[in-house]
């Protein structure tokens, strides 16, 4: 099909390239495959970014099944196929891999947008969607449905931990966050999360999603804030490319006394955090913080691999992966969703942040989130965020949103 790209991938990171290729046929009397289809944005501003997933997702599967890329004697096969950030795409791709090409379990995408238009395809089709990393609250809310699981954290979970690491009484906050999905989520997550800490959101700016130049936004910011008794906060709420963090310090809000605050993020992106030491945030990881057999096997096997350590994308790539083959393995061999359903409500796997549990009402992967402190080394080419305290599972207190 125009518009699309597949890449087949097997044991050992095999490639093969074709246009609308399905998996070839096994040899008679061989299992049959586990397919799973990628749809992510292969092309794009954000292509650097899902490759981060794509690279975690085969570390996952091959961490989770010992390098054989089997589960149960049955090989696995991931497809990508490329939505370029396009809702409609990526729903068009998802159907044809359903429908097809025989994908039995699909992941996918960076986008909140995008994710959501893929959530109704999995319905119609009966099969698995497992979501990472968007984060928008509705894929596990009011847009959920039972075949949909997500892998990555929320915007509610992200909102948690900024509000314990952030909301003290006395504290005006801000926030600037993109006009989409996502965007929107975030910032009315915070909005809730920041309730009874003493902190109070007191104004709340949207950019468009590919907004560039971000002066006019920093100005209201500022107006918002400036004479605000207390301290006075910028929260960053940014999901792109674009250094949104760096660009509003070039405002120079200190000359108002504000500070500013963000969620971690990718390493491009925190090289602007060195003109912070000491800025204060929540980030679901960042790789020298969680200590646990996988995240050492990922982080030495990424820097063997790839020259360095793992970015922020690829432990959430990572995590569906695992929590696949783990979920066929309760299944007993079976890519059936009703029998991948009941084996993944309520199951616990190990990830490399540890633990994670998937709550069985909303299909949520409950897990650990980190508040930090920057820190700077003129060695380390972005801010480095050093571990103030764990804010575990325990400690996060995820509403059920779906309403089921």
């Amino acid at each position: 099909m125009k518009n699309s790209t597949i890449l087949i991938l097997t044991a050992g990171f095999a490639l093969v390239t074709g246009l609308a290729a399905a998996p070839k046929a096994t040899r008679a009397g061989d299992p049959a495959p586990v397919k799973i289809v990628h749809v992510h944005a292969i092309t794009g501003p954000l292509q650097a970014l899902t490759r981060q997933t794509q690279t975690g997702l085969m570390l996952g599967l091959e961490y989770a099944t010992q390098g054989t890329m089997a589960v149960d004697g049955r090989k696995i096969q991931v497809v990508e196929k490329d939505d370029q950030l396009k809702p409609d795409l990526a729903r068009t791709l998802l159907a044809e891999a359903y429908g097809d090409e025989g994908a039995q379990i699909a992941v996918g995408d960076i986008a909140s947008n995008v994710a959501l238009a893929m959530l109704p395809v999995a319905l119609e089709y009966k099969r698995i969607l497992v979501v990472d990393p968007a984060g928008a609250d509705s894929i596990t809310g009011k847009a959920w449905n039972r075949y949909v699981f997500r892998t990555g954290r929320s915007s509610t979970q992200d909102a948690i931990a900024l509000a314990q690491a952030l909301g003290k009484p006395g504290v005006s906050i801000a926030t600037l966050a993109q006009d989409y999905a996502y965007g929107r989520d975030a910032t009315a997550a915070m909005r809730e999360a920041l309730k009874g800490t003493g902190a109070e959101l007191v104004y709340e700016e949207f950019a468009p999603f590919a907004a560039v130049d971000l002066s006019a936004s920093a100005l209201r910011l500022f107006d918002a804030l400036k004479n605000r008794p207390g301290r006075k906060i910028i929260l960053v709420l940014w999901a792109s490319s674009v250094d949104a963090v760096g660009k509003i310090k070039e405002q120079g809000p200190e000359r108002f006394g504000i500070e500013l605050a963000a969620p971690g993020n990718v390493f491009a992106s925190m090289a602007a955090y060195k003109q912070l030491p000491g800025m204060e945030g929540a980030t679901y990881y960042y790789y020298a913080i969680p200590q646990n057999p996988v995240n050492a096997w990922l982080v030495k096997t990424h820097e063997e691999r790839f020259g360095g350590p793992p970015d922020f994308f690829v432990p959430g790539g990572m995590t569906a992966g695992i929590a696949i083959v783990t979920a066929i393995r309760k299944a007993e061999g079976s890519t059936d969703a009703e029998k991948l359903i009941a084996a993944m409500e309520g199951m616990k796997f190990d990830t490399p942040k540890g633990e994670m549990l998937i709550r069985a009402e909303d299909h949520q992967a409950l897990q650990s989130m980190y508040h930090f402190r920057i820190k700077v080394d003129p060695a380390v080419s972005w801010g480095i965020p050093e571990l103030v305290n764990e804010i575990g599972i325990g400690d996060m207190k995820v509403p059920i949103m779906n309403q089921r």
